[in-house]
């Protein structure tokens, strides 16, 4: 089983990235958190730290072997407690961990159900639940520095800095965005070519366009 991985990012799609490993590309699976911090990074060496999973039923023939990957051991731990929530498997996991870990880990110390309601995918009823199941065990996540990973770290990847990245991505949300729109904003900040070292040169960018 393999739990790292290390090779030239390829390329960055919606919820998986390709990596080239000497004359082989593997498919990783990552949920939106971690898409953004290495969207601009294409062409450069990353390390993923990996979980492995059969997807499949009985009731088919048909069983593929994914991988999900993250940026460092403390991102794929707080993921595998999330998959413990009754009812929240992997591919749910995947799909409402569309903030970082810490954000994640302080709405449920603090018991918000109607922050944890705003993530893809998660009800009421859901929250309520990934509360009571998880409120206990996610302190050492929420006190967790928020750039523990060099991708993390508030250096520029590309024409954006990562930090200014993340910080527009919360600010969109606050505004009301859905994460799909937050997004495919942020996308067209990254194609449109400009320099953005600020959380303020990332909004500009997007609301001149309006």
């Amino acid at each position: 089983m393999l739990t790292k991985i290390t090779g030239t990012l390829n390329r960055v799609l919606d919820e998986e990235v390709r990596l080239q490993v000497g004359p082989f590309e593997y498919q990783i699976l990552t949920p939106e958190f971690v898409r953004r911090q290495i969207q601009t990074r294409t062409g450069t060496e990353i390390t993923f730290h990996l979980i492995e999973y059969i997807e499949g039923s009985q009731n088919t023939n048909k069983m593929i072997p994914r991988r999900v990957g993250f940026l460092n051991d403390m991102e794929l731990e707080f993921f595998e407690l999330f998959c413990t929530v009754d009812k929240i498997g992997v591919k749910k996991a995947l799909k409402a961990m569309g903030r970082p870990i810490r954000d994640l880990a302080d709405a449920i110390q603090r018991q918000d159900v109607k922050w944890l309601t705003t993530l893809p995918g998660i009800g009421k009823q859901t929250a309520e639940q990934i509360v009571a199941t998880l409120k206990n065990k996610v302190t050492r996540f929420a006190l967790s520095s928020p750039a523990i990973s060099p991708v993390e770290a508030g250096t520029s990847t590309g024409s954006v800095d990562a930090t200014a990245f993340e910080d527009a991505y919360s600010a969109l949300m606050t505004l009301g965005m859905s994460p799909v729109d937050a997004r495919n904003r942020l996308d067209q900040v990254i194609t449109s070519g400009k320099v953005c070292k600020t959380v303020e040169d990332v909004l500009n960018v997007i609301f001149k366009k309006e």
